[in-house]
């Protein structure tokens, strides 16, 4: 029986993940994921795939979302970065946002936060919100909404996947990499042949459901070490091209909007509602047997 291993949602886009045991499924994924995200001086987003140092950024967030801490590395204070607690502010200032050369509006989260980005990133930058009135809409097979994710929702990983691609890389004779090289939303374990999620069209998780959007095209940012805040070599890129290649570069897990909202949590299980019986070269991907 498949179930959910790990919840895990990111405040702030590219920085750090928190667990969680439990959540409330909303519109835009799980509780505050991705509502806040860091901006340059022109008002484009800041990712991991330029500034990997914002992997050592710990940001932590209030249930009711009023409040956002700010931390730097493995503790309070490393490295001379003082946490910093930010009172979320829904009415600053709008501000023109781009993501992946998309128009956005954030809105402004202060100087203070400001200036605390600018000194740990090294470079100018700025803190935006999703405003309330956010209306996103993204397209995939199931079309849904999402706050500032690269797409839709929700991203989906099984623990299966991982495993196959460790034997893969230990075969080459490099080091795995961790789950967090992934930065999944949902971590799944259960089921026994890799890439299920992929064919998972729908699915029940709790009382939440999700309908499968599209596979997840992986960028320069699963390099790097979410430990250091570092790049760490060409996996798990390199080892990927062998056995997953796609439209734009190399699949790994998948992505869901919400088609209903509800409670899930740590341990329960993933029942697919419906399945896609194509096999990998009829969704466009390339696979190399072992």
């Amino acid at each position: 029986m498949a179930r959910i291993e790990e919840l895990v949602h990111y405040p702030v886009k590219g920085c750090a993940g928190t667990s969680v045991p439990s959540a409330e499924m909303a519109p835009t994924g799980l509780p505050h994921d991705r509502a806040f995200m860091v901006v340059d001086d022109a008002g484009g987003f800041r990712s991991q795939r330029n500034d990997p140092r914002m992997a050592l950024i710990r940001a932590g967030i209030t249930a009711d979302g009023t409040r956002l801490s700010l931390g730097w590395g493995s503790g309070p204070g490393a490295d001379g970065f003082t946490p910093l607690e930010v009172e979320v502010d829904p009415g600053g200032p709008r501000l023109d946002v781009t993501m992946h050369r998309q128009p956005f509006v954030g809105v402004d989260q202060g100087r203070e936060a400001a200036d605390w980005l600018s000194e740990v990133l090294g470079a100018p930058s700025r803190l935006v919100r999703v405003p309330d009135d956010h209306d996103r809409r993204v397209g995939g097979m199931t079309p849904g909404t999402s706050a500032f994710a690269d797409s839709t929702a929700v991203l989906m990983v099984s623990r299966a996947s991982l495993d196959l691609l460790s034997e893969r890389i230990l075969a080459r004779g490099a080091e795995p990499v961790p789950m967090n090289r992934f930065r999944p939303n949902i971590v799944v374990s259960g089921w026994a042949e890799p890439h299920t999620e992929d064919r998972a069209r729908a699915l029940r998780l709790g009382t939440a459901e999700l309908g499968y959007a599209k596979v997840c095209v992986r960028c320069v940012a699963t390099t790097v070490d979410q430990s250091r805040g570092a790049k760490a070599g060409p996996e798990p890129l390199r080892t990927l091209a062998d056995y997953r290649r796609a439209q734009g570069g190399v699949a790994f897990g998948a992505k869901f909007a919400v088609t209903r909202t509800g409670s899930l949590a740590v341990g329960d299980e993933v029942e697919v509602l419906a399945w896609d019986e194509a096999r990998d070269e009829d969704a466009g991907l390339t696979s190399v047997p072992a």
